[in-house]
């Protein structure tokens, strides 16, 4: 169950709020394996396209029931001076981490190998393309 909830705007636009579990961010994980949570904000005409916005992006089960937990004035303004008007956040209780555009979402993660990497055993020296001319010419 997500929590979330939406702030009507002057403008008669409105800013929804989403937490949501976070999608498979890496080729080892497996999708919302982590546990990790993210708060979306998507600035829109209505409610409808807001969630709209967010399904034609790949998160399908994505509903608004309630107004649990609204965007902040913080949160608001942040959606509002960004160029897409949909941004996310991993820790949602963390005010020092920065907003990120949401195509950051679903970029892959560094992995980190957890052990060394494969390696080649050593075939001597490289060729250097002078092995079939005679000494002499060369």
């Amino acid at each position: 169950m997500s929590g979330g909830g939406f702030t009507r705007l002057p403008g008669g636009s409105v800013v929804v709020a989403l937490s949501l579990p976070r999608p498979a961010h890496g080729p080892r994980s497996g999708p919302y394996e982590c546990g990790c949570r993210v708060r979306v904000l998507v600035h829109a005409v209505n409610r409808q396209r807001a969630l709209t916005r967010l399904r034609n992006l790949g998160l399908r089960a994505v509903y608004l029931r309630g107004n649990t937990e609204p965007p902040t004035p913080d949160e608001v303004t942040a959606v509002l001076h960004h160029p897409d008007g949909l941004v996310w956040r991993e820790t949602p209780d963390d005010d020092t981490e920065s907003w990120h555009p949401i195509r950051a979402l679903w970029r892959p993660r560094p992995v980190h190998p957890t052990r060394a990497p494969h390696t080649t055993p050593d075939t001597g020296p490289l060729p250097t393309g002078n092995e079939d001319r005679p000494a002499s010419a060369a």
